[in-house]
């Protein structure tokens, strides 16, 4: 089995590099590590490449092509056909995007079609998993019946108990420049899908986190809060009294979706795909976890203005993905996930 894999030096692209080879397969990874270009030094993924390479066996092959390179992208593909493509690569952050909106299109939404197109023309039936992200929904669920609690936010309306489902709107709405670039690839890989009936699934990520994230201020929350608490750094709450609520998802629970989808694909389908309610958690409940762990206290500010579009209350309902994949479940609690983040964010500091 050949397995392609875009953003391989990210947190779910380096995850799935893991996993297919464990699994005996050949595994293409595709970064250039824009990350560093998006992020500077701390977003660069080099470290987590290097790792890959130490970790999993000779037959990772990493290459550097640029999915915005239509000619060698096409090239790629013609050489490898590859049987799965799991496709991770993207500008990821909310408020970066407002400072380089061409890069972000270019990368969200003309590199996801580059690499649809590739696949049409040379691996068709091979499944074409996509990582978007729930931002593809705007600031729409802010309009919800939303009530506060002492260190959180939650959803007023029971019909929205187990979250956010597929079907809520994703248009006429505050999305970030990030969120628009995003759900142009979405809407493309559904019509991909659909239109040429491929095997395209579509999964609208949470708070995809774990230990192989390089978190930075403007994207990946948890390890970003944990590495800042590690190494005594300052953190800053941007809103909504810092109970604003995400509900997260490991690494390796996202990969066993993709796997499932694999193994029972069906054309252009859209999941949402979280920690739901129970691993759901407020940055107020965060930061006490976290000082729990450690033992030290996290040093903050607050203030008042939240990121333009951001999400007040967000859990994904994870009811389709149960009914489509009985066998799919989450497998990391958030202790677990709070537990594996704080030893890694230890370990990186006391070896630098």
């Amino acid at each position: 089995m050949k397995v392609l894999v875009t953003g391989s030096s990210g947190l779910i692209g380096s995850e799935a590099v893991r996993y297919y080879d464990e699994r005996g397969a050949e595994v293409i990874g595709v970064d250039n590590n824009m990350r560093a270009e998006f992020f500077g030094p701390d977003g660069d993924t080099t470290w987590n490449l290097h790792q890959l390479q130490e970790a999993v066996s000779d037959r990772f092959r990493h290459v550097s092509v640029d999915i915005r390179d239509r000619e060698n992208l096409f090239k790629l593909f013609e050489e490898v056909r590859p049987d799965t493509i799991v496709h991770c690569a993207a500008q990821p952050s909310h408020d970066k995007a407002a400072d380089i909106p061409l890069l972000d299109f270019e990368v969200n939404a003309l590199g996801t079609v580059n690499l649809l197109e590739a696949t049409r023309q040379y691996c068709k039936e091979s499944p074409f998993l996509h990582m978007s992200t729930n931002k593809v929904y705007g600031d729409a669920p802010n309009e919800l019946d939303l009530i506060e609690l002492e260190t959180r936010y939650d959803y007023g309306d029971p019909a929205y108990a187990n979250g956010i489902a597929e079907n809520f709107r994703i248009d006429q709405c505050l999305h970030s420049l990030f969120g628009a670039s995003k759900l142009a690839a979405d809407v493309a890989a559904q019509e991909y899908g659909r239109y040429f009936n491929m095997p395209v699934g579509i999964f609208r990520g949470g708070c995809l986190t774990g230990p192989a994230h390089s978190g930075v201020e403007l994207h990946g929350f948890l390890a970003y809060l944990v590495k800042t608490a590690v190494t005594g750094g300052h953190y800053r709450i941007f809103g909504y009294k810092g109970k604003q609520v995400r509900d997260n998802i490991h690494s390796y629970d996202v990969l066993c979706a993709f796997d499932a989808f694999r193994d029972n694909p069906r054309p252009g389908e859209v999941y949402n795909l979280g920690g739901g309610r129970e691993n759901s958690v407020s940055m107020l409940e965060a930061f006490a976890r976290v000082e729990a762990i450690t033992g030290e206290k996290i040093d903050y500010e607050y203030l008042d203005d939240n990121r333009s579009g951001d999400h007040i209350c967000y859990i994904s309902d994870l009811t389709k993905m149960h009914e489509h994949f009985p066998g799919w479940g989450i497998t990391r609690s958030l202790d677990d996930i709070f537990d594996e983040l704080v030893s890694a964010a230890q370990a990186l500091a006391a070896s630098t």
